[in-house]
């Protein structure tokens, strides 16, 4: 199988972890499918390095991932399976290929212990029924809840994305230091947004991104956009706080809002770090 193949499998598999951790109610059993994801995407980050050292173009195309499972044994079955099936891909001459496999060969370790010391609970995420845990939120905040965790889900997962193939190719260490940041701050949007799906019960992975989003010679511009979406994000953090009439719920989208503050900062820096090395 092709490098570029594999990449796109990576991909899905990364998804499949990450999404299945959001779906899982124990806390530890989540906490520990996440860590996995994040290991999954360190993988995927290191063959992208490869594929750019080797000149081999990649892209995020994907085919439709069904995760949606009904309890956790389901669930663990389902990545246990999906794990034996990357596997089988790796060339294990190459140290980037040894190290996945040790790797996922542990996960599988850990999968078929939760199978022996867990409960087989059921998975309340794709319910449909749009509740968040004890919280008595009208039909409007309710509404305006769903739309705002389905945008913002697909909003840093594109981020993630994006900003991981500029740092791929970008040869600038404050440049590629700022997207460090900016990726691992949409992390922490995305779990929390995602679990906020899961709970009530909507949970979904976000839709492919398209080619032209990430593969772009124009990155200022994409910068100067990304720094009007994240003011437009901001107003609709205030909205929510307000709309949703829940102190709990308000207090964690203002914290959201001024997270993003620091965000337009460092898209502001990343700015100005292309203007002057246009100048040198």
């Amino acid at each position: 199988m092709k490098l570029n193949e594999i990449y796109q499998l990576k991909h899905e598999l990364w998804l499949k972890i990450l999404f299945t951790s959001f779906s899982i109610s124990d806390e530890n059993i989540k906490n520990e499918l996440y860590e996995m994801s994040q290991i999954e995407f360190r993988h995927l980050k290191w063959l992208g390095n490869e594929l750019r050292d080797k000149d081999i173009s990649y892209n995020y195309d994907r085919y439709a991932i069904d995760f949606a499972k009904k309890t956790f044994f389901n669930a663990f079955n389902y990545i246990i399976d999906e794990i034996q099936l990357m596997i089988k891909n790796y060339d294990l001459e190459n140290p980037l290929f040894a190290r996945m496999l040790s790797d996922e060969y542990y996960f599988i370790t850990k999968l078929n212990r939760f199978l022996v010391v867990s409960d087989d609970q059921s998975i309340t995420a794709f319910s449909k029924e749009r509740i968040y845990q004890d919280k008595v939120l009208t039909k409007e905040s309710v509404d305006a809840l769903t739309i705002f965790l389905f945008e913002e889900t697909y909003k840093e997962y594109e981020l993630i994305m994006v900003y991981s193939y500029m740092q791929n190719y970008t040869n600038e260490i404050m440049l590629y230091n700022v997207y460090q940041d900016l990726i691992d701050e949409s992390h922490y949007h995305l779990k929390c947004f995602g679990n906020m799906l899961a709970i009530m019960g909507i949970l979904a992975i976000p839709r492919t991104l398209l080619r032209e989003i990430y593969q772009r010679n124009d990155i200022e511009q994409f910068l100067i956009d990304g720094i009007e979406e994240e003011k437009m994000a901001k107003e609709e953090c205030q909205k929510l706080a307000l709309a949703v009439k829940d102190d709990e719920l308000s207090k964690f989208f203002e914290f959201i809002n001024y997270q993003e503050n620091y965000h337009i900062e460092l898209m502001k820096k990343a700015i100005q770090e292309m203007a002057n090395d246009s100048k040198r």
